[in-house]
């Protein structure tokens, strides 16, 4: 995994920010950085050297996944590690302001004793929205997996059977499929129940005429996939199918109005005008989107109160749903890619409305 272009970006603003170095312990940016996808590591990184640090249990996974960074096995603990003078390349150590917790920085600071700690908010960020090609094809094939496990589920959704059967099923067919494992918890969520936006599933059996939110996705080489569909169990009511109608207008809406160096705002504004405009603004409470990558929810936020650009190669997903308490919810959700002509939704499943 060839990620030296990512250590030469992180070190023009290592130079940019005044850092000598950055102690990074955050896992999703060390997989992103590395391809190390162990539970446990630290990567100090300088402006002339990177250092893996993980311990015994990681020396062989560690040969195999990292290539680009030095690594090393330590005993004793990362600090202690760090305390090796000649690792430390000046005064001014960058640290994860939204990882480090207050204790771990002062007990940090303790064992470098004369070494500044600067904490920083969103160091990587910016890197990590724009996605390389292999990166996106990580991206691409989770939501290949996704999208053949939720066909398969399908045809078992039968009166009688329960949120938590189907559930189960997507955990163990994401693991057959090749995926390493869930992105999230599936969402299986029937009746009223798909009215809360993040339920989770239960022992409720389904029953004809309901609709019912599925929100699923798997992790594949460390990247996420992510998406929903809505389905009804039997024909659904005409209130239920009118606001299925409005929802799927809405998602394709997103998807049509999405351009490159569009802020992220602007796109949730013109869904949620569109969703208000029909008389459902309160029921849509949640952001547009988020992004996707080694995290199933990071930047790019698509939200009314997000800072942040759709630039090309950013990944993120569009999602409106509808959500009316004590009677149904609806939510569709794709994943997409954004290029220079627009974005291309990683799923390809029907969003015409679905009666088992």
């Amino acid at each position: 995994m060839d990620t030296s272009w990512k250590l030469d970006m992180i070190r023009r603003k290592l130079v940019a920010e005044q850092l000598d170095a950055f102690f990074i312990t955050d896992l999703h940016v060390i997989r992103w950085l590395s391809g190390f996808s162990g539970s446990n590591a630290g990567v100090l990184l300088s402006r002339d050297h990177a250092l893996l640090l993980t311990d015994f249990r990681y020396r062989e996974q560690v040969r195999e996944e990292v290539t680009v960074l030095e690594s090393r096995i330590v005993s004793e603990g990362f600090a202690a590690a760090l305390k090796d003078e000649h690792l430390l390349c000046g005064k001014r150590l960058g640290i994860e302001k939204e990882r480090v917790t207050l204790d771990e920085a002062e007990r940090l600071g303790q064992a470098l004793n004369g070494v500044e700690l600067v904490a920083l908010k969103g160091f990587f960020s910016e890197f990590r929205m724009i996605k390389d090609d292999q990166e996106l094809e990580h991206l691409r094939q989770a939501a290949a997996i996704t999208q053949k496990v939720f066909e398969m589920v399908l045809p078992m959704i039968v009166p009688g059977v329960s949120e938590i059967d189907i559930a189960a099923e997507i955990s163990y067919q994401h693991r057959r499929m090749g995926a390493e494992r869930d992105s999230f918890d599936p969402i299986v969520a029937c009746g009223a129940r798909a009215a809360l936006p993040h339920a989770r599933p239960t022992a409720a059996s389904f029953t004809k005429g309901e609709l019912i939110v599925i929100d699923m996705g798997c992790m594949f080489q460390g990247y996420a996939s992510d998406q929903t569909r809505t389905v009804s169990l039997g024909r659904a009511d005409d209130d239920a199918r009118k606001v299925y109608a409005i929802v799927r207008e809405a998602q394709q809406l997103g998807l049509d109005s999405a351009r490159p160096g569009m802020p992220a705002r602007e796109l949730d504004r013109v869904v949620r005008e569109y969703i208000d405009e029909r008389g459902y603004g309160e029921a849509f409470g949640h952001s547009l989107g988020h992004g996707v990558g080694t995290e199933v929810h990071e930047l790019p936020a698509v939200s009314r109160l997000s800072h942040d650009t759709l630039h090309s190669s950013t990944v993120f997903t569009v999602e409106p749903g509808i959500y009316l308490p004590g009677r149904f919810g609806v939510r569709i959700e794709d994943t997409v890619i954004m290029h220079e002509t627009g974005a291309e939704p990683l799923q390809t499943f029907t969003k015409e409305l679905v009666e088992l």
